[in-house]
């Protein structure tokens, strides 16, 4: 049980130190000068979302503040019994994007959890999204492949 804990809270921390660093670089860097990077294709800017994926639940920041330590805490609960080792690494993408975005809604907000998200990917026709979204995206992913594998 420790080992996946231990595996599961540090794939978490470092998701949500990288997606924290590059929120900042993001700040730093793109607010005035957003870059194309591949044509229209890939490109970075700054933007501030108030809502959750794709722009929506616009103004929504304290309930989905709530849901990101609702779910963290059930993903830790389920935790306790044995796990493939991709669906621990998927849970510890999911704790970490979303206490990723958890931390914009708490120290960017000037009432309870209503901090705007700092958005900074852009890419083709998706809106734009952080490391976190991607992460998240990411344990999705691993979620679907270890599903597959089992049947």
């Amino acid at each position: 049980m420790r080992r996946r804990y231990l595996t599961a809270i540090s794939i978490a921390a470092l998701i949500v130190a990288a997606d924290l660093w590059t929120k900042r670089y993001a700040a730093l860097h793109f607010v005035d000068s957003p870059r194309d990077v591949i044509g229209d294709f890939l490109g970075f800017t700054y933007t501030e979302n108030p809502g959750a994926a794709f722009s929506s639940l616009q103004g929504a920041g304290p309930v989905l503040g709530v849901a990101a330590v609702v779910i963290v805490a059930f993903l830790l609960y389920a935790l306790r019994v044995e796990r493939p080792g991709i669906e621990v690494a998927a849970y510890g993408f999911v704790m970490g994007g979303a206490l990723g975005n958890f931390a914009d809604r708490l120290f960017r907000s000037e009432g309870f959890l209503s901090g705007n998200v700092i958005d900074w990917i852009n890419l083709w026709v998706i809106p734009t999204f952080n490391f976190a979204d991607t992460s998240i995206t990411i344990a999705v992913g691993l979620l679907i492949v270890d599903a597959w594998n089992r049947r």
